[in-house]
């Protein structure tokens, strides 16, 4: 599998895989892990992308913050932590990039902007969730082993009270994303994002749906069994499932 790359802006790129670009607006799902290349074709981080392949959708990505090429993946969020105490905004910078990059592919008819999903591995689904939250066109967030509270991780210890911090938790997203579809697959012990964090999520876009009267809201939390390191892997089976639901939202006629 081989991603294409799409040159949005300067300094912005886009990668994608799936139906070529010639057959016009197709359904989507934005999917982010690691750089956006790797996302799309490094296994196991790829794994929903290898589930999808054949379907009439694509699937794209953007490298995050902190995996540009030469700096490596496990240094990301202490990047992130000493650049926010610093002052600077490397995860809104990002979000900016990505909703540039939408409006872009949407204009060049790359997209269906009617059905789009959005959806990440840990620290790719925190920036999916809040992407999710500044585009409505987005109607179906999808997390693997969500990273959902920037405060809870150890890079952030001793900042976790600092606002632009707990800006960044998934749980503030409760009044934009709790009549969203949203389905998030955590391990039953993982102590690198928190099981808990994960549910307490869950559990805010539900009570706010409540609140809004919507008697039976649209996100759900799926609890397996922990795997890996620190309970924080994905199995395939899991990665499996997921795809399989990305996939009957965005393609209801396959189900």
């Amino acid at each position: 599998m081989q991603a294409q790359e799409i040159a949005v802006s300067s300094g912005v790129s886009l990668f994608h895989v799936g139906p070529p670009l010639a057959l016009g607006p197709l359904p989507s799902f934005f999917y982010f892990s690691l750089s956006g290349s790797d996302s799309l074709t490094k296994d196991p981080f790829n794994q929903p992308v290898q589930f999808l392949q054949g379907a009439k959708m694509r699937v794209f990505s953007m490298t995050l913050p902190g995996h540009e090429e030469g700096l490596s993946p496990h240094d990301a969020l202490q990047l992130w932590a000493r650049k926010m105490e610093g002052g600077l905004d490397p995860l809104g910078t990002f979000l900016n990039e990505v909703a540039l990059a939408v409006d872009f592919a949407v204009k060049e008819k790359c997209i269906d902007p009617t059905r789009m999903g959005i959806g990440g591995l840990s620290r790719g689904a925190l920036f999916a969730a809040h992407a999710a939250a500044r585009d409505p066109r987005f109607r179906f967030l999808l997390g693997f082993a969500p990273l959902t509270q920037l405060s809870f991780t150890k890079e952030f210890a001793g900042m976790q009270n600092l606002p632009c911090v707990k800006n960044f938790d998934i749980q503030n997203l409760a009044p934009k994303l709790s009549e969203r579809s949203t389905r998030f697959y955590i391990g039953n012990r993982d102590t690198r994002v928190g099981t808990r964090a994960c549910v307490d999520v869950i559990l805010a876009f539900a009570e706010d749906a409540y609140a809004k009267k919507i008697h039976s809201p649209l996100a759900e939390c799926i609890i397996t069994p922990s795997i890996g390191r620190d309970g924080h892997g994905t199995s395939p089976e899991v990665f499996r499932q997921g795809s399989e639901w990305i996939k009957q939202c965005l393609l209801p006629s396959s189900s």
